[in-house]
């Protein structure tokens, strides 16, 4: 018994012998490499700088315009405001020329008409302009005039004044402020008569026969003859040369 204890303390000791052994040489080995670490002289690297970014770009108000369009609950919202633009109005057409007579010579037909009714009549042939108007054709039942590109047709039995010309007032005699009221018969009103003399040069040397002139054809004033001739659309009355 007692040799066997002394064979399991002998093994025990050579194992704890050998057990020391192999840490003395792990230490020696240990050490040995943390002096040729520590030993070792290191090379630095260079660094390279890392690459810039994106440069931010400041935030705008316009940035917001595609969000604020694409409001779906919001319409007043949107950026693009619509102006309405209101056409302007059409010029009012001014008041046609007053209209006396038509006269149908052998040279063509003329009208004999004034700007206002105030003013001195005139004769007009077709392709004259009178006021703001050009006298394009007459006949014996209507008259066509061009006015901004536009034709204006009447009537002559609408259009003529039967009222003849108003004559301008003396100068000698002071305007009153009220409306004059002149008692006029009715048998002159509706046929107002002329006098035997020729009225407006329509043409070169002929002259027009004034409104209410019975004088019979043939009549001589003031170096004037009269000559009546009738025509599909009535009695042409002219003043020529004697």
């Amino acid at each position: 018994m007692k040799k066997k204890l002394l064979l399991l303390n002998a093994a025990l000791l050579v194992a704890i012998g050998a057990g020391v052994w192999r840490l003395r040489e792990a230490w020696v080995a240990a050490r040995a490499r943390e002096v040729a670490v520590l030993g070792r002289r290191g090379t630095p690297k260079s660094i390279v700088s890392a690459p810039a970014g994106p440069r931010i770009q400041p935030v705008l108000a316009t940035s917001y315009a595609e969000i604020a369009e694409k409001m779906l609950f919001a319409r007043d919202r949107n950026p693009t405001v619509v102006v309405e633009v209101k056409p302007e109005p059409p010029k009012p057409m001014p008041k046609l020329p007053a209209l006396y007579g038509v006269m149908n010579l052998l040279d063509g037909t003329t009208a004999i008409m004034s700007e206002k009714p105030e003013m001195k009549h005139i004769g007009v042939r077709p392709g004259d302009k009178i006021g703001e108007f050009t006298l394009v054709a007459v006949n014996r039942d209507e008259i066509t005039f061009v006015w901004e590109g536009k034709e204006v047709i009447r009537r002559i039995d609408d259009m003529i004044d039967r009222a003849g010309p108003v004559q301008p007032a003396p100068a000698g005699v002071a305007q009153r402020s009220g409306p004059a009221v002149v008692a006029v018969p009715p048998s002159q009103a509706q046929q107002p008569r002329g006098e035997p003399a020729p009225g407006v040069e329509v043409a070169k040397g002929i002259r027009a026969c004034q409104r209410g002139d019975t004088s019979p054809a043939g009549t001589v004033a003031d170096g004037y003859k009269k000559l009546v001739t009738p025509t599909p659309f009535g009695d042409s009355c002219r003043w020529v040369p004697q």
